[in-house]
This record gives C-alpha cells, sequence and structure tokens, in this order.
C-alpha cells in the first residue's frame, strides 16, 4: 500500500497545529509534542509526535498511533517512516471495550496474541536504505542511559537477521518497499528484566505486527508475521484464532484463573479483529482491544518495589497483599544477607524474576494461587487503594514557582490549596499550617501543603502532624531540585531572584517593591544555604510515596506538566472528566500568576506588625479599568515614515519555540541551562524577527534604508486604511545555528530566495534572530556582534556556545516595517 502524500500531509498539519492548542468545536483542546532525532549511519532526521496518554481516549485526533514517526524525502514530501498500532484498551477501560459494544461493533475472526513482557521495537526502511529503529518515541543513544532500548534493539535485529543469512540492509528494503513497519517485543532479562521471566533461550524480538505506514491503521494478519518473522530469523508471538465472540470470553476467563496460556505465564492478551464494514463488500478497518491479568502482576511489582526500598534502607511502603507480602519480605532481607553483591545486581534490574520465583519455590505455590486465596479469604476488599487523601509537599525556595504552579492544579482540578504564607503570626504556626491542611483534606481527595519545606524537619513536621490525624495519607513530594549545589546554586539565584524581582510586591513572602534589593537577596541567599535536597534514602524523605523531580530553570507550564502526568499514571482515579490540553495548562499557570499570587495579602518573614489573623483570602486583580482615548486623526504616508523604527522578517513564534524545544530536548544539563534560564524567567521573546535594516543604520547604510522606506511607501499609498501595517512580501529562512553565551540567545540564519525568487538585503553581515536576554539591561542588539564574533572565531571563541538546528529547518516570514511607539 503506497502512502497517499496528501492524506500524510493532512495528518502532519494537523500535528503541527497540535502543538499550538487549537480549540475544536468548543471542546478542550488537545496537545501533541514533537521531537526531531538523527538516524545513526544516516543524514536523514525522523519526527516523532507523542500525544498525552489521556488524550487517545478523544474521538477528535488526527491519528492514534502510539509511536508516529515523519520526515521528509529527498524531493521534499512528506512521509510516514514509523508507524505503530492505534492505541488499543483494556476490556471495559473505555466505552468501546465494554464486551456488550465489542459484540454490536465487530466481527471475527478474533486473533489472540500473547502479550509478551518486555519494551516495543519498532524498526522500518528509509530513503537512504537505512534500517530506521526506534522505541515508542525515540531513536538511537540517549545521554541519560547506558544503552537505550532503540540501540539495543539494532543489536537484536542484526543477531536476528544474521541468523538467517541476511543483512540489516535487506530488512531495510524489504520494509521499504512493504511501505511497512515491523513491531516487536524486545525481551532480554540481560537488558532489562520486567515482570516475566526471559532467560537467554527465551531472550529476543518477538514480532507481533507488521503495519502500513499509512495514516489510518492497516496491519498484517498473524499468519502473514509468522511468515515474515521465518523469513528474518524474529522470534514468534503465539497467537489463538477463535472465529466466535462468545468463545473468547471463556478463552479468556479460563486463562484468567491461572495467569497463564500453554503452560507459560502471561500478562493476557491482544485481542485483534474487524471493525462491522457498511457491507459485506466493505470490510471494517483493523482494530485492537486487551484483555490484561492485573494478578498476579501487580502483587509482583509491588514485591519489587518493596524490594527495592529495603535496599534503600526505607521502611517498605504497601497497601495491597499485606500478609503475603510481609512473608515475601523477610524471605527477600534473608536473601539480601546471604550474598551481598544481590542488592546492586537487583537495584540494577537483575535477579527480580529470580528472587520472587525464590520464594514461590519455598511456599509451594503459585502466584495465581496466592491471588485465588486472598479472593476466597473473608477479610478480603481490606486492602483498598481508592484515590483519597493525597498530600502534594513541595520542597522548593523562593521563586521557584510552586505557588503558580499550585494554583494552577486547583484552577484545572478544584484540589485544596493550603499556604503558608496564610498563616500570620508566630504561634504554633506549623501546627496551625497542619490543622488547616487537615481539615481541608476532608473536603478533597488532594490538597496542597504550599510551603518551601527546604529542610527535613518541615518535611518531618507535616508528614508526622498529618500522619496523625489522617494515618492512610499518601504523601506526594513536588521536589525542585537544587542539588549538586555547587554546579545549580548560582543559576538557580539568579533565576529565582530574576523572578522576584520582577514581580515586585506581588508575592506574598517577599515585597520586592518596597524592600531594597540586597535585603531580598539576603533573604533569598538564606534560603538557598538552608535548603536540603530530598533524600528518599534516609527519614523524613523516605516516607514519601512519590518524589516528582522538577527544574528551577523550566517554565511553571513545564513543571506542571510533568507533575499531572506523573500523578495521571500513579493516581489516574483522581481526575475526572476530560484532562487538560497544553493550552489549558498554559491558561491555568497565567490565572495563577493574575489571581492567586494576589497582593491583597503580604505576609513579611520578619513578622513585624502582623496581625494575629487566621488566613487572608485573595482577591483577583482588576486590571480592566481604563481611561477614554480622544479619537486620533489617521497619519499620512509621510508622518508614518517619520516613525519607521525598522524593517524585518517576522516568523511564527509557534515554530520558532518548537524548534528551540527540539534543540535542547535532548541536549546536555550544560547545554540546556541557559536557554532554560531564560525560560525560567520568561525572558524568551514574545515574537520573533530578522532585521533587515534599521533606522540607526540609515545614515552608514542610506540606500538599503531608502529601498525599503520607498517600498514601504508605494504599500501604504495602496492601502485603503494608511493606519493597517502592510507586509512588503513573502521571505523564506534557513536556520542554521543557536548561539549563546551567559548574557543572551540567537540563531544565525540565511536568507533564501522567496516565492518569486526575490532574495531581501540585510544590513548586517551575519542575519539572525534574537531569542533573549538575561536581563533588561542587555540590549538585543548585542545579538549582532555575539554571532560575529562566533563566525569570525571560527567556533573556537570558549565564552560562546552553539548548537547546531540538525535538519537545516526552512520557515517562511513576511517583510514588515515596524514603527516607533507613539504619534
Amino acid at each position: 500500500m503506497a502512502q497517499d502524500q496528501h492524506q500524510v500531509r493532512q495528518v502532519i498539519h494537523a500535528l503541527e497545529s497540535a502543538k499550538s492548542n487549537s480549540r475544536k468545536g468548543g471542546k478542550k483542546g488537545y496537545s501533541c509534542k514533537k521531537s526531531t532525532f538523527s538516524v545513526s549511519g544516516s543524514n536523514i532526521f525522523v519526527d516523532s509526535w507523542k500525544f498525552n496518554d489521556w488524550d487517545y481516549k478523544r474521538d477528535d485526533l488526527p491519528t492514534y498511533a502510539r509511536g508516529l514517526f515523519t520526515t521528509k524525502r529527498e524531493d521534499g514530501m512528506p512521509e510516514i517512516v514509523i508507524r505503530g498500532y492505534d492505541k488499543f484498551f483494556n476490556v471495559g477501560e473505555v466505552r468501546e471495550t465494554e464486551w456488550k459494544n465489542i459484540e454490536r461493533d465487530t466481527v471475527g475472526p478474533y486473533e489472540l496474541s500473547v502479550k509478551e513482557n518486555g519494551c516495543i521495537i519498532f524498526m522500518s526502511g528509509l530513503e537512504d536504505g537505512t534500517l530506521l529503529v526506534c522505541s515508542k518515541h525515540s531513536t538511537g543513544v540517549r545521554q541519560d542511559v547506558e544503552k537505550s532500548h532503540a540501540v539495543a534493539g539494532e543489536q537484536w535485529i542484526a543477531r536476528h537477521v544474521e541468523s538467517v543469512g541476511k543483512s540489516t540492509k535487506d530488512l531495510a528494503k524489504a520494509l521499504r518497499e512493504m511501505n511497512a513497519t515491523a513491531v516487536g517485543e524486545l525481551c532480554d532479562d540481560a537488558f532489562e528484566e520486567h515482570v516475566l521471566a526471559y532467560p537467554p533461550e527465551l531472550a529476543g524480538i518477538y514480532l507481533h505486527g507488521i503495519n502500513y505506514n499509512l495514516p489510518e491503521f492497516a496491519t498484517l494478519s498473524g499468519p502473514e508475521v509468522h511468515r515474515f518473522a521465518d523469513t528474518w530469523g524474529f522470534k514468534k508471538a503465539e497467537y489463538q484464532m477463535i472465529q466466535d465472540l462468545d468463545e473468547v470470553k471463556k478463552f479468556l476467563d479460563k486463562c484468567a484463573e491461572t495467569g497463564s496460556w500453554a503452560g507459560r505465564d502471561t500478562e493476557g492478551f491482544v485481542v485483534r479483529c474487524k471493525v462491522r464494514g457498511t457491507s459485506p463488500q466493505q470490510p471494517g478497518r483493523d482494530w485492537f482491544f486487551k484483555y490484561k491479568f492485573e494478578e498476579p502482576y501487580l502483587m509482583y511489582r509491588q514485591w519489587r518495589e518493596c524490594t527495592k526500598q529495603v535496599i534503600a534502607g526505607k521502611p517498605p511502603r504497601f497497601k495491597k497483599h499485606k500478609q503475603i507480602t510481609e512473608e515475601y519480605l523477610l524471605y527477600a532481607r534473608r536473601r539480601l544477607a546471604q550474598d551481598p553483591k544481590l542488592s546492586k545486581r537487583y537495584n540494577q534490574n537483575h535477579g527480580i524474576i529470580e528472587m520472587r520465583d525464590g520464594f514461590l519455590k519455598e511456599k509451594g505455590k503459585s502466584g495465581a494461587s496466592i491471588i485465588a486465596e486472598e479472593q476466597a479469604s473473608e477479610h478480603n476488599g481490606a486492602d483498598s487503594d481508592a484515590p483519597k487523601n493525597i498530600l502534594l509537599v513541595p520542597i522548593a525556595t523562593i521563586g521557584c514557582g510552586k505557588t503558580t504552579v499550585a494554583g494552577a492544579l486547583v484552577k484545572l482540578f478544584g484540589w485544596g490549596h493550603i499556604q503558608n504564607d496564610d498563616i500570620q503570626g508566630k504561634g504554633n504556626r506549623p501546627g496551625r499550617f497542619a490543622l488547616q491542611v487537615t481539615n481541608t483534606m476532608a473536603q478533597h481527595n488532594v490538597v496542597i501543603a504550599d510551603r518551601n519545606n527546604h529542610q527535613k524537619r518541615e518535611r518531618q513536621q507535616i508528614i508526622e502532624d498529618v500522619a496523625k490525624v489522617i494515618p492512610d495519607t499518601k504523601f506526594v513530594a513536588l521536589h525542585y531540585v537544587h542539588d549538586p549545589k555547587d554546579k545549580m546554586l548560582k543559576d538557580i539565584r539568579r533565576i529565582t531572584t530574576g523572578r522576584v524581582l520582577d514581580r515586585g510586591d506581588n508575592h506574598q513572602t517577599i515585597h520586592a517593591g518596597s524592600k531594597g534589593e540586597q535585603e531580598i537577596l539576603g533573604i533569598m541567599d538564606g534560603f538557598l544555604h538552608r535548603f536540603q535536597g530530598c533524600d528518599t534514602n534516609h527519614e523524613p524523605d523516605s516516607l514519601f510515596d512519590e518524589v516528582i523531580n522538577l527544574d528551577v530553570a523550566a517554565s511553571s507550564v513545564e513543571n506542571l506538566e510533568t507533575v499531572i502526568t506523573h500523578l495521571y499514571h500513579v493516581y489516574p482515579g483522581i481526575f475526572k472528566g476530560e484532562m487538560p490540553s497544553h493550552q489549558d495548562m498554559e491558561e491555568a499557570v497565567q490565572f495563577a500568576m493574575n489571581n492567586v499570587i494576589g497582593a491583597d495579602s503580604m505576609h513579611d518573614l520578619s513578622f513585624k506588625n502582623q496581625p494575629n489573623a487566621a488566613a487572608s483570602t485573595f482577591k483577583p486583580k482588576n486590571n480592566n479599568s481604563r481611561q477614554a482615548t480622544p479619537e486620533l486623526k489617521p497619519q499620512t504616508p509621510e508622518q508614518l515614515v517619520k516613525r519607521l523604527e525598522y524593517f524585518g522578517i517576522t516568523l511564527s513564534a509557534t515554530n520558532i519555540n518548537s524548534i528551540l524545544s527540539s534543540v535542547f530536548q535532548n541536549a546536555s544539563l550544560d547545554e540546556a541551562r541557559f536557554y532554560k534560564q531564560l525560560k525560567g524567567t520568561n525572558r524568551v521573546q514574545k515574537e520573533f524577527h530578522v532585521t533587515l535594516v534599521h533606522r540607526a543604520n540609515a545614515s552608514s547604510k542610506p540606500d538599503l534604508w531608502k529601498m525599503y522606506t520607498d517600498l514601504y511607501t508605494a504599500a501604504v499609498e495602496k492601502e485603503s486604511n494608511p493606519e493597517r501595517t502592510p507586509s512588503l512580501g513573502p521571505a523564506r529562512l534557513r536556520l542554521e545555528r543557536v548561539i549563546w553565551d551567559d548574557r543572551l540567545m540567537g540563531i544565525l540564519v540565511r536568507i533564501l530566495p522567496a516565492a518569486g525568487g526575490t532574495v531581501w538585503a540585510c544590513s548586517n553581515e551575519y542575519p539572525h534572530i534574537t531569542i533573549g536576554t538575561a536581563g533588561d539591561n542587555i540590549k538585543p542588539v548585542e545579538t549582532s556582534s555575539l554571532v560575529q564574533r562566533w563566525v569570525e572565531s571560527d567556533g573556537q571563541d570558549l565564552s560562546i556556545h552553539s548548537k547546531e538546528i540538525q535538519g537545516m529547518k526552512e520557515l517562511d516570514g513576511a517583510v514588515k516595517p515596524v514603527l516607533q511607539r507613539g504619534r
């Protein structure tokens, strides 16, 4: 099946639009993340597209592929190069997978594939003959791991195809000709253990699907996949073909009794079928659902996490399967004491299955029989893990953005929010703070205990005081990482003080508009030096059920998304209704900035002249008062020319921000530090342009200035509305390299011929875009000298950093004049 270029362009356009979070039909919008990766051994770059997990339950996504990579061919045409399955759900997880709806909407045969327990690997052929190998959303080497899943997949693929006398290039060619993605599960305990055992004789890539690289989901049948696996030396995911849905249910129920099939443990089955077509001659599309055995695998995962807590010196925390888990932990402690090397191996995800199987053998029971006994017990059901009594505990210093994130969470989900700054006066403030927290927990499933909690004694106090009243509280740390201090403190100080000083008196703890700058810096330095990072190896931090690490330099929107995504995976039941889009998060953060952190209630750290009052109520700031302005007469073209400031190529801020995000997404901490600083301090420009000529250059470049002013005058005279700023024509740029030092950042660009062949002249020898500056005292015009210094030093100036924009991004823009403010 060949790709329809029009359909592919439509999908990519919709995905690009999703990054701007447009709203559709009055519904909350969805958002899509785009990441760009280089392909090892090739000059090709591929874009990965990823939705939030919760968005796959919507009915208006442009694609439901979970794992989608696109690129451009040499002729400039877009193409899909990796296409995963459409996201599929467990029986009963969504309305479509309720048995009554499956019976109504689907037709057999039903193909039941064993759900292997590993990590997914995609492979396909590129235009230049390279085999592209990806994990779910990435490809190639990652800096944060010794060997990525994609790299491990590449090594296994080579072993498989060589075993049948073929090469990876042969495989790439075959998949390219098919216009298909081969989908397998990498199962290798020597690389990474999961829940099910894959010793050396069972290790490898289990091929379970071949999808056509099309926008609509279309996949080959089990027999076809098995023939392909035999041809290319892959292991085969076993399947069972059943014609009748009632027989499918009986088969699955039987397997669920033991958690196994054909004598082998399994997590469940993926069921493949088709949606009913409009007629026998018009078959429906491919459709999947899954039937997952929750137990004993949830119990096995609990044992694994409890063992790691024991190794870390933490008290193991668990809610379910209490009696058998306590017995297992006695066995695990004994084994760990007997073999000192086992702890290190276990933390590296090796020896997990051996430990579990050793315990089961000693007990003389299987995991399935233990679960059956629990269910038969009269005490069954006592283990409840309902998503309630969740307390979010920030670990932060002033200016990290903790209250902004808290306010945004309240805006989005209506959770409880208690601010320490609202507790006025000196008398037993920690106790009164904890009391308000527990009172609020009686009304909300999730509450935010909003204070810095930057020292261990504060965390100890809030955990102990709350646990006395509500023993089953689940404590979640929102940890704004400050360590290692010797490397991070300088940047954190600059970022946080910049935020507080910019906010002025609009901050409860620090009145930056009223206090002197040195006094503010002294207060903030005190917090920074006293800060004790979260250490889960020791109490009190070992008592946290979850720790969410946040980046002080990141924007509040980024940290908000990190918090929501983590909580969604751990406590999905706390979210009701539609999940927020990226735009919803941005709006919630803006609301929090404007309304939650009001200036109506202030808290002075000196406690001078403070009333002994209860918590104050914030009032939204009123920015709607306007004075009537007199009507102004339209200006003549001659008057407008006198107001000209510069001519430039204006560019889409969405595109520039997306490119910057891709450039720094996989960068090292040092490389990304200044970019994150700019974002975290709101110093990235809201609009972007390339200056072609500035009024300041009018005397040194008179001909160029005159050429643009003449074009402007002619354009204005054609306008029916002389107040409208006309465009002088389209432009095209190639973005080549991001360049920065510790003061400012820019992008070196090349001006290309636009539509009609026009190449716009520029007064700067090295055209560029200013991205942002570290402070108001640094003028954007200094980007010109920064770029010039980098170019003329041939990149050898060690005070300047740079990063190539891979893929040579080309953007369209428009040449426009910018007028001086005022009349």
